[in-house]
């Protein structure tokens, strides 16, 4: 929740969100720790009903897919003003369609549009700011995301637009990952840009480990209580191929050529997909944390000394959730995707910092 500060600066600026594809809430919750009020995230998916609620203060869930639901729709629901100096929307829509990982693309094509009906209620509400943020295929496309056309519109409409890619690494995120990010205001002529973090990067060992609170766990660890710190189990294979993977940082070339070991698809191969199965390094940033991030096979997301891939918590407080944001899922599968699939709160909440800095500088 905002601190005392942040309320103050909250009563000062009166800025006010509505977060389309809102997911769990990791962009909300970074702008409502900014000190932004947030009044309702929409999401198609009524599985983060409760997660988004029990997080986000006093905001409304609205359930409903944004290739039915109208500007009228959520004028009247809201009781939103058109041409709001402060009102911000937020379009951080699924990204599957766009991403680098290998997706079902027939699947996942519908989700290619959603740029585009976003776009209605911006261009309906025309509000002081708009917030993009993506994976950094929509950039590399973005005449056929749609992305092109909605920036030239922001300029004709009087916008001053920032689009590019960063790192959130540089924004006080432990966590090695490129994101997307647009962000529109109309109320100045200044281009905003996220506020970078001042000091040193953190890292993996900045967040998880026993000195932060993470005991010892093995696979399989199933945790009932709201921290979550809850791990996939391992089959006797993988657990063999992590003892021999040195800690902090190793990879399976400890075991490459070993027959019963290797994975066939891996044996002999030093080149390529070198972190599958790997540790993460403790005084590193940790790799983009995706929704597989339960799953060695999927990336390098073994604990950096344990037998184990990392907690459903480790994978939340490395996307700066903080410790006790409540997920309210029924599985490792579906709580790892909330987590993954969303936006660091604490990148969410340097974007929030810029808006809220010219703004008050505008009033």
């Amino acid at each position: 929740m905002a601190n005392k500060e942040n309320n103050k600066i909250e009563k000062n600026h009166g800025l006010k969100v509505v977060d389309f594809f809102c997911s769990g809430g990791g962009m909300s919750s970074g702008m409502q720790n900014a000190g932004i009020k947030v009044i309702a995230g929409i999401d198609y998916d009524i599985n983060c009903k409760e997660t988004y609620e029990a997080n986000i203060e006093g905001a409304k869930f609205i359930h409903a897919d944004a290739f039915d639901y109208t500007e009228q729709e959520l004028e009247q629901e809201l009781n939103l003003q058109r041409n709001d100096d402060d009102l911000i929307l937020i379009g951080c829509s699924p990204c599957q369609f766009w991403s680098i990982i290998n997706t079902d693309r027939q699947k996942s094509s519908k989700s290619k549009s959603l740029l585009n009906e976003f776009r209605r209620f911006v261009e309906y509400f025309n509000p002081g700011y708009v917030i993009v943020e993506n994976v950094p295929g929509v950039l590399r496309r973005k005449e056929e995301s749609g992305l092109d056309n909605f920036i030239e519109w922001l300029n004709q409409q009087g916008y001053r637009v920032h689009c590019n890619i960063h790192n959130v690494k540089e924004y006080g995120v432990p966590q090695n990952r490129k994101r997307l990010t647009l962000i529109a205001n109309r109320i100045s002529d200044i281009e905003l840009e996220p506020v970078k973090h001042k000091g040193e990067k953190l890292t993996v060992y900045d967040v998880i480990g026993e000195h932060n609170g993470f005991p010892k766990v093995d696979a399989g660890h199933k945790d009932s209580s709201d921290f979550m710190h809850t791990v996939a189990g391992l089959k006797q294979i993988n657990i063999d191929r992590l003892n021999l993977t040195e800690k902090d940082g190793g990879d399976r070339m400890a075991y490459v050529k070993d027959e019963g070991l290797a994975p066939k698809c891996h044996k002999d191969d030093l080149l390529n997909f070198k972190d599958t199965y790997g540790r993460m390094w403790w005084h590193r940033q940790s790799p983009t944390i995706t929704t597989k991030f339960f799953s060695i096979s999927n990336g390098r997301f073994a604990h950096p000394e344990e037998n184990r891939a990392i907690s459903l918590r480790e994978g939340a407080v490395l996307q700066t959730f903080s410790k006790d944001y409540i997920f309210k899922t029924t599985s490792i599968a579906n709580t790892a995707r909330m987590i993954g699939n969303a936006v660091p709160p604490k990148y969410a909440t340097s974007i929030a910092k810029s808006i809220i800095k010219n703004h008050l500088n505008a009033i």
